[in-house]
């Protein structure tokens, strides 16, 4: 009986490895998939005139990206200066100051929520709020909408690596006499400065490929962009809109576009498991 139960286990260990492994092994490769196709046709699509000249009107051949490239950096920069700045303090805030109260116990049950709301309702959101009152479309929307997206990221990140800093490392410092606030900033941001840099990262990779609150904010634009109180162009929106295309040419620059994309989501991802390990390391 007792060989009979363990033979039972065995089998159904067997059946659940076999299982998880395919389902793995089926992730993995929908992933490689995805990104040789991408690989492929979108590094087909790049040369000088890609990264340099403005898209040409439907059906004609030719022309580049150059304006959709330099609307989401600036929008992504943007994004991000503000973003991560308040996502930073939230955490801080969650960690160090507010924890088990009833106030950073509302503000983590929002940033929660907020990281699980999807982006295109942060977008309406954002288009009632600055759009529809300044009357148009404009790049300081699409960067507001996309500062949303980052603080719940980089606040969550933050607060679970500045946990990870062992308590004793805050007593030595309060033991001396330093202010609560010299040591967060000299001493458990030093610590935890590897964890800190892989959410900002992520975060950033987050927002890279953001279309649906771009849709509703910045729209797009085949011009360079001289003001964020514009359209502004940028790639994703001009991905969605050149694949639809009947254009061949056009199709082929969103392939370029989204090759663009995937690589620099692919890079940030590996800087910051990359930084995770080293920390680990050490």
């Amino acid at each position: 009986m007792r060989n009979r139960s363990h033979k039972w286990r065995r089998r159904v260990n067997l059946v659940v490895q076999i299982l998880s492994s395919t389902a793995a092994l089926a992730g993995v490769a929908a992933l490689g998939w995805i990104l040789i196709e991408v690989a492929v046709r979108g590094a087909a699509a790049l040369n000088f005139a890609f990264f340099t000249q403005l898209p040409t009107p439907p059906g004609m051949p030719g022309g580049g990206l150059a304006s959709a490239i330099v609307g989401t950096l600036l929008m992504t920069v943007l994004a991000s200066l503000s973003g991560i700045m308040i996502g930073v303090f939230t955490g801080v805030y969650l960690s160090e100051f507010g924890r088990s109260t009833l106030f950073a116990s509302s503000v983590r049950m929002g940033t929660n929520v907020l990281m699980g709301t999807p982006s295109i309702i942060i977008g309406v959101f954002i288009y009632a709020l600055l759009v529809a009152p300044m009357g148009h479309f404009s790049g300081y929307a699409g960067a507001a909408a996309l500062a949303i997206i980052i603080v719940p990221v980089v606040a969550r990140t933050t607060e679970d690596m500045l946990g990870l800093v062992p308590n004793e490392l805050r007593e030595a410092a309060l033991a001396i006499g330093a202010p609560r606030w010299k040591m967060t900033m000299g001493i458990v941001f030093r610590s935890a400065k590897a964890g800190l840099l892989t959410g900002v990262l992520l975060a950033i990779a987050r927002i890279s490929g953001e279309t649906a609150p771009l849709l509703f904010t910045a729209l797009n634009s085949p011009y360079w962009p001289k003001s964020l109180t514009e359209p502004t162009a940028n790639l994703t929106v001009t991905v969605f809109n050149y694949a639809m295309s009947p254009y061949a040419d056009w199709q082929r620059m969103a392939w370029g576009a989204s090759f663009i994309i995937t690589g620099s989501v692919l890079l940030l991802t590996v800087a910051a498991r990359g930084f995770l390990l080293m920390k680990r390391e050490r």
